[in-house]
């Protein structure tokens, strides 16, 4: 198909905008009386007729009598003389349209042979924009993409082993790259080690190990590798995958770990985490450790934690409390921040349930002591 129009095309060789061109040359020719009249009846007001015996007005030979009156009088005041220049130009503009109004007339010649020869042309041209465009230009544009399109598929045979070629080499680079990133990820991983497992000693997990496995597995986006994290809470069992192994606590605690390794690592400056429950299935002294490790992440982020531990609460910068209201029709929620005593009687109800209770206010008040942050010292 693409061949049978190019071949068409090339028959025809049509011109840039010569459809457009011929239309208007066909115009011209068939209104050739009409032109050759309008043009004459011009150039008679313009200079007169010359069966005429000069007896009608033109408008040459009244700027020429305008300009002699004017001329004439020029000498009696010098106001008169740039009219008079003025009138004189005038003339010569009128001049110059009568030289090109009769040049114009002398080519204003029907043809009827060439007026048959264009529409012909033209019909031949129609052929074509029925086909391949709305105009000439278009049929072009469409051949040039034809004959693009025409080379690619004669040659499809040498293009698809050029593909093949390229795309081996492609593969060649991709099975390095995933080595590389192969030999980077297990280099990380040790390291990545190390650092958890410090984290959770610090959470109460002091026996606990954790490896991080980097098998191949099926290339794609992300590299060739299968990576797992292998946990053991204690030196007598062997590392297996995290979700089978680890008990809720566990589990909470080793992805603080890594959220706050991973934090340290990318530069948690201008982040936001947002922990929902990590500190379930955990209390008492391991709590705390949770709630000194959050506090740490959050010098260099925004840190959001839901807890309803008052160990982890008493950390934070600033505590909001959740809170339904029943008017007896209508349930709503509400969030609102506590602060001072307010805060201190939130903190003693949510370690015993009592918030009136002397001892659970000075426990509240003892734990948010030992909650702030030491002052750093200032030589001056």
């Amino acid at each position: 198909m693409l061949e049978f129009g190019l071949n068409e095309i090339e028959k025809a060789d049509p011109q840039p905008g010569e459809d457009a061109a011929l239309r208007a040359e066909a115009k011209r020719l068939q209104a050739t009386d009409d032109l050759r009249a309008g043009a004459r009846a011009a150039m008679v007001a313009l200079a007169g007729d010359d069966d005429s015996y000069g007896d009608e007005p033109n408008a040459m030979g009244l700027v020429a009598t305008a300009r002699r009156a004017l001329e004439g009088i020029a000498g009696d005041d010098d106001a008169v003389t740039p009219l008079a220049g003025r009138v004189a130009e005038a003339g010569y503009l009128l001049a110059d349209a009568a030289g090109e109004l009769a040049s114009y007339l002398a080519g204003l010649d029907a043809d009827p042979a060439r007026l048959e020869w264009i529409a012909e042309r033209l019909s031949t041209l129609q052929g074509l924009t029925r086909r391949y465009g709305d105009s000439v230009d278009e049929v072009l544009e469409w051949g040039a993409g034809a004959a693009t399109r025409a080379s690619e598929l004669r040659g499809s045979d040498d293009r698809i082993d050029a593909l093949a070629g390229r795309l081996a080499e492609l593969d060649t680079q991709l099975d390095a790259e995933a080595s590389r990133l192969r030999a980077l990820r297990t280099a990380a991983a040790s390291e990545l080690k190390g650092l958890v497992e410090a984290e959770l000693a610090a959470l109460a997990l002091p026996r606990a190990s954790c490896a991080f496995e980097v098998t191949p597995a099926e290339r794609g986006a992300s590299g060739a590798d299968h990576v797992q994290l292998l946990f053991s809470a204690n030196p007598g069992s062997a590392p297996a995958p995290l979700s089978k192994v680890a008990s809720g606590g566990e589990l909470s605690r080793v992805r603080l770990a890594l959220e706050v390794v991973l934090a340290a690592a990318e530069e948690a400056e201008g982040r936001t985490f947002v922990f929902d429950e990590v500190d379930a299935g955990v209390g008492g002294a391991v709590a705390l450790e949770i709630g000194r490790r959050l506090a740490r992440l959050a010098r260099t982020a925004q840190v959001i934690v839901v807890t309803h531990l008052a160990q982890v609460a008493a950390f934070a910068d600033r505590q909001y409390v959740v809170a339904k209201a029943d008017d007896g029709q209508v349930t709503t929620s509400g969030v609102r921040e506590v602060t001072g005593d307010e805060r201190v009687a939130e903190l003693a109800r949510m370690m015993a349930g009592l918030d009136g209770t002397d001892a659970a206010r000075a426990h509240a008040e003892e734990l948010l002591v030992a909650a702030r942050p030491p002052r750093r010292s200032t030589t001056r």
